[in-house]
């Protein structure tokens, strides 16, 4: 008797496990670099496409009138079929296929397919017809208006960007607190003073000063001031501040004053308006005398005051 080993089994194949997913790749925001004197050139190119667009419509508003009265069709026929065929084949002209192409073709080709239309018509039909005068109307207002042809070259080629305006400069500030105080609370959109800039600070007393409100853009003048706008802002009473021209200048420049100056008064003047009429009612100062009591020299300098009633 013969004993046969058990044959082994086989042993199932080991699958790698599966990959993690990749993790999704961040936003990238990528800035296309645009040459100024390309997009000049695109501009430009536009401007001399648009002019072009509109002497053909006005040559083929022209040729199909001549038409009307006229025979001579031929001539207009193929100029006609040669401009439409160039203009196809510069449009399709490397340029991506797909429905977008397709479009773009079938707009570019209505303008002179129904031009041809027309001539073929006028060609046919001898005379003046009624129907063609309005076929003639409809393709040159249609044409003129919703121009196919300058709207499949968009679809193929998007229009340039506009020329940049170059920002306004920024107004010079003063480097005088109050002047920057006046930029970032008055002078801001939507402040009392928007655009302007204050300038030529001067302190004139104590609890007073000047300065010169100018327009920040040159050529405009100084927008309306809301005095109380400004008294609130600045925590002074309205009645204390004051706006107005300045002499032998334009609207773009205003004077600003705060409270009242301090004005320098002579002996004689604060004697009689402050300490005469209350000590020594009627008496008058005529002298003044310079110096320390008792220096030889202060005599000298100036005589001795004398009071007279």
């Amino acid at each position: 008797m013969t004993r046969t080993e058990p044959r082994p089994l086989p042993r199932p194949a080991m699958t790698p496990p599966p990959a993690p997913p990749l993790p999704p790749l961040p936003p990238v925001d990528a800035v296309i670099q645009q040459w100024p004197a390309v997009a000049t050139a695109r501009r430009r190119l536009d401007a001399v496409r648009d002019v072009t667009g509109r002497a053909a419509t006005l040559a083929g508003a022209a040729a199909a009138a001549a038409g009307l009265v006229t025979d001579a069709t031929g001539a207009a026929l193929l100029a006609d079929a040669a401009l439409t065929g160039a203009g196809l084949a510069t449009l399709r002209l490397w340029r991506p296929d797909g429905h977008q192409k397709a479009t773009a073709s079938v707009l570019y080709l209505m303008p002179g397919t129904g031009l041809a239309a027309l001539l073929l018509a006028e060609r046919l039909v001898t005379g003046i017809h009624w129907g063609e005068a309005l076929a003639l109307t409809a393709w040159t207002a249609a044409t003129w208006i919703l121009r196919p042809a300058r709207l499949a070259r968009r679809m193929m080629s998007p229009p340039p960007p506009p020329a940049p305006t170059p920002a306004p400069a920024p107004a010079a500030v003063d480097g005088h607190p109050v002047a920057r105080w006046w930029a970032q609370n008055v002078a801001l959109d939507g402040g009392a003073a928007p655009g302007t800039v204050l300038e030529e600070i001067e302190q004139t007393g104590t609890a007073s000063m000047r300065a010169v409100i100018r327009s920040a853009a040159t050529g405009h003048p100084v927008p309306d001031i809301s005095i109380r706008r400004l008294s609130a802002l600045m925590d002074i009473p309205e009645e204390e501040i004051g706006i107005g021209p300045v002499p032998g200048r334009g609207a773009g420049l205003r004077r600003l004053t705060i409270g009242t100056a301090d004005q320098h008064q002579d002996p004689a003047t604060v004697w009689a308006q402050r300490i005469a009429p209350a000590a020594m009612p009627g008496a008058v100062l005529t002298g003044v005398r310079v110096g320390r009591p008792g220096d030889p020299a202060a005599g000298e300098a100036a005589p001795d005051p004398e009071a007279r009633s």
